[in-house]
């Protein structure tokens, strides 16, 4: 594998679009391009068959949701650079590879190594890393392939390789829409938290329409198994596909059956995940079972209740969508945080009242005023603990008390509303 060694001249150009546009604030500059060109030079490597392997920081693996996550601010040169389209329909093409090997897995291997939690109690290979089943990390691939398509106009990524994953996915999304009586995946894992009860199968869950999930985009254990947001996210990936089958791959098939199943999940979502709050009025909640039972809450992770607009469920203005974002930026949702340095949301995959860069990102790429968007980059900027880069969570009263010195997707997720402050943006 060969990694870049050299900033390309498209993200030269993009570092000085930025510098110029916010020439007023010369440290956001610094980061900006400290962030940019980490993730380029530290996590993202070539292989000779073309194809590209994306680490997600201080872990050597690859997860199918950060490395796509990784890579699409550089969307924004790829229609003029052809070697960042490559390296972007290289990943496209790995990880697509990679869920054809198992599409339950989440993070993969750069090799059959056998590293990573071999000592999981589920059906582990020697090329993953961890096999936590989370819909996110089906959808993501699929998105990341489609705005390369947008942004780019390349349609070269749209292979047997990616036919053939999309057949797997929407498979297995089917199977688990009825996940009690059609799936055989569970997880253990001995001695360390993370488990699904029930002996690795999860609690029970009824027919929603949704499909169901083994974790959350932390990689936390699903308290109830339909995840609203991720099968949100199931719903706008299949309507991509929808479009990718009629208008590139010619298969009305299989955009008949994207179609089909997308119509399902999202019936689900609009009768099962829909509660009316005493206080917000109707909002999302973050999860449910089919049986009466729902967590009202948001996760700093993304999909998340907050990115709904982001990912292209709904727009910003939405009723419920509004009613839904009140509630997870108050101490409503128990993962809100406000201390001393800032406020914003955390997860419970941190310690109490750590809040997310990520998410603090997420709301200001999610917001429909500038000043709640330069109010999060301030945020941002305030809390890197002197270091120019982005971590996981921190101490909502001490910055300086953070998890993850070098997480790449946080990092690119702050370069995301940076460029969104300038009005350079990713096509959808």
């Amino acid at each position: 594998m060969s990694q870049i060694t050299e900033t390309p001249l498209s993200v030269t150009t993009l570092i000085e679009q930025v510098s110029r546009k916010l020439s007023h604030r010369p440290n956001i500059v610094r980061m900006f391009e400290t962030c940019i060109k980490n993730t380029l030079h530290t996590t993202i490597h070539r292989w000779p068959d073309g194809t590209t392997y994306v680490i997600t920081g201080d872990i050597p693996a690859m997860w199918l949701r950060d490395s796509a996550a990784q890579v699409r601010p550089y969307l924004t040169v790829a229609a003029d650079d052809e070697q960042i389209a490559d390296m972007i329909q290289g990943l496209v093409e790995r990880q697509f590879q990679f869920i054809v090997h198992d599409p339950y897995a989440n993070a993969f291997n750069d090799s059959p190594s056998g590293k990573g939690h071999q000592n999981d109690q589920t059906a582990m290979t020697p090329w993953i890393w961890e096999r936590k089943y989370e819909i996110d990390s089906l959808c993501y691939p699929i998105q990341l392939s489609y705005l390369l398509w947008k942004n780019t106009g390349r349609t070269a990524q749209f292979n047997d390789s990616f036919v053939r994953a999309v057949r797997e996915i929407m498979a297995l999304w089917k199977k688990e829409q009825r996940h009690e009586t059609d799936s055989d995946y569970s997880f253990l894992r001995i001695k360390k938290p993370g488990q699904l009860p029930r002996d690795g199968k999860g609690n029970l869950t009824a027919y929603t329409g949704m499909t169901w999930s083994g974790f959350r985009p932390s990689d936390d254990p699903c308290q109830y198994g339909y995840l609203v947001s991720s099968n949100m996210f199931a719903v706008i990936v299949l309507r991509y596909t929808v479009e990718i089958a009629t208008a590139i791959l010619k298969d009305p098939a299989l955009a008949e059956e994207a179609m089909e199943l997308s119509l399902e999940i999202d019936k689900g979502i609009k009768e099962h995940a829909i509660v009316d709050h005493p206080e917000f009025g109707p909002i999302y909640a973050y999860e449910a079972d089919g049986l009466g039972n729902c967590n009202l809450m948001d996760d700093a992770n993304v999909p998340s209740l907050l990115s709904i607009p982001y990912l292209g469920y709904v727009s910003a203005d939405d009723p419920i969508y509004r009613n839904t974002r009140r509630f997870v930026l108050s101490e409503a949702n128990p993962y809100f945080y406000k201390g001393q340095a800032a406020e914003g949301i955390g997860s419970p995959h941190t310690p109490d009242r750590y809040i997310w860069h990520i998410a603090l990102a997420m709301q200001g790429l999610t917001a429909d005023r500038t000043e709640e968007k330069e109010r999060m980059l301030d945020l941002l900027e305030s809390t890197d603990a002197g270091t120019g880069m982005m971590h996981e969570g921190f101490d909502a009263d001490d910055p300086y008390k953070f998890t993850r010195k070098w997480f790449s997707w946080a990092n690119m997720m702050f370069c995301e509303l940076v460029l969104d402050l300038c009005d350079i943006g990713v096509k959808k």
